[in-house]
């Protein structure tokens, strides 16, 4: 999922941690869009035939289309074709891997026609999805899922920026969680832009200094208007969400880089989230809700 992974289990086992690893090592499988056999990748070159999924593939076609579904499209997971036009193509962590989509792949897709019956799904001819960031929110929230159901007491699931927390923290009180200042070297000694307490939920965050990559007119980077198919301009350098679960802190981040912060705050808060934003200036603002996690 081209980042790093920590896990942190309360009352658990070496076993259950190893197992843990497992699942994310499966997930990025199924789910990576560089790799020509993934599920995703597959579902993709369907070409509007149906496709039987795994579970927890047919879980992220779902929580990709509610995610657009809930910010009205400024959360489109079918940008895929405009990703690769711009020169998105390759993995940032190993270029020997590239996306290839059919020739019918088209974007904007049509992501109120994708059909999910049980174990199948039928994406309209020419729609393709990215599990993009959505992806690694919902991994951190399997991880955790299956940590407690395993036996530990609590589970922390961190992937790539993502978090996901549930159970008894380790100190026995909130899970206390910083989020790195996006200005600062990512060293054990740079101080945090702002620290969170959570007895449960996800804090997410998106930046636009990420996945960055050139193209004909100059850098670009991953995050991508829907309204333009081209890079955000709001000024937003990074949005942190905090939110229910990783998938849907995810798909909020992406309100701040497509609205201005008014705006994306007003749409944070009415769907259950609290936000950060860090501008150019690097001067953080933040939602009304934020102080209730200090």
């Amino acid at each position: 999922m081209g980042g790093t992974a920590q896990i942190t289990l309360v009352g658990g086992t070496q076993a259950m941690l190893d197992a843990c690893f497992d699942l994310l090592r499966d997930l990025e499988l199924r789910w990576s869009r560089f790799l020509p056999d993934s599920e995703i990748s597959v579902l993709n070159r369907s070409e509007g035939r149906p496709v039987r999924l795994s579970g927890e593939t047919v879980r992220l076609v779902v929580e990709l289309v509610a995610a657009w579904s809930m910010t009205g499209g400024v959360f489109d997971p079918s940008t895929l074709p405009r990703l690769l036009e711009l020169g998105y193509r390759t993995s940032r962590t190993n270029p020997a891997l590239r996306t290839e989509l059919p020739r019918s792949a088209c974007w904007p897709g049509n992501m109120a026609g994708i059909r999910v019956e049980s174990s199948t799904v039928t994406l309209p001819r020419g729609t393709t999805l990215d599990p993009g960031g959505l992806g690694k929110g919902l991994a951190a929230d399997l991880i955790v899922e299956f940590a407690l159901s395993s036996g530990a007491s609590g589970a922390l699931a961190e992937i790539g920026g993502d978090l996901v927390v549930a159970g008894e923290a380790p100190d026995g009180a909130a899970w206390k969680v910083a989020v790195e200042d996006p200005f600062e070297a990512p060293v054990d000694s740079a101080a945090p832009i702002a620290t969170v307490r959570l007895g449960a939920g996800a804090v997410a965050t998106s930046s636009r200094l990420n996945r960055r990559f050139e193209t004909a007119e100059g850098p670009a980077h991953h995050l991508i208007d829907p309204s333009s198919g081209r890079n955000s301009t709001t000024g937003a350098v990074t949005a942190t969400v905090i939110a229910g679960s990783g998938a849907r802190a995810e798909a909020l981040t992406k309100l701040a880089f497509n609205t201005e912060p008014a705006a994306a705050f007003e749409l944070v808060t009415g769907l259950g989230g609290a936000a950060m934003i860090v501008p150019e200036d690097r001067r953080p603002l933040f939602s009304t809700g934020w102080k209730d996690f200090q």
